[in-house]
């Protein structure tokens, strides 16, 4: 199964993360950019064919770093990676706080995307 988001899917995802509370999209631009990072083909010569962990990694990883919502990014990430690994069927199930620890080494630039995926693949269920 190769699932492929879009924007609204992305938008869908920050609605049921975030709920009532009023966080406008800042940069649409940003959504775009880790819409399109998903969707690659080839991250590196060695892999062609992402797995959902790497797919999941990129979309995390983006948002973490572009930041589209002026606020709650980190929130907004892991609920998107959350959900995308999830609807293609690899649930994750992080220990307490790991998840929280991830997105925070990301957002200090200390992990890069395939650090991220070897984490969520880690903690498939």
């Amino acid at each position: 199964m190769d699932l492929r988001i879009d924007v609204s899917w992305l938008l869908d995802v920050q609605e049921a993360a975030l709920g009532h509370e009023d966080v406008t999209v800042a940069d649409h631009s940003a959504l775009v950019a880790a819409v399109a990072r998903h969707r690659t083909r080839m991250p590196t010569l060695e892999a062609s064919d992402p797995d959902a962990a790497w797919r999941a990694a990129a979309l995390l990883h983006t948002i973490v770093r572009l930041e589209p919502l002026p606020h709650r990014n980190s929130l907004f990430a892991a609920f998107v990676a959350a959900q995308y690994m999830d609807q293609h069927g690899e649930g994750i199930d992080p220990p307490y706080g790991a998840l929280s620890d991830l997105i925070r080494k990301v957002r200090d630039s200390r992990l890069n995307v395939y650090a991220v995926a070897e984490a969520l693949r880690s903690w498939r269920l």
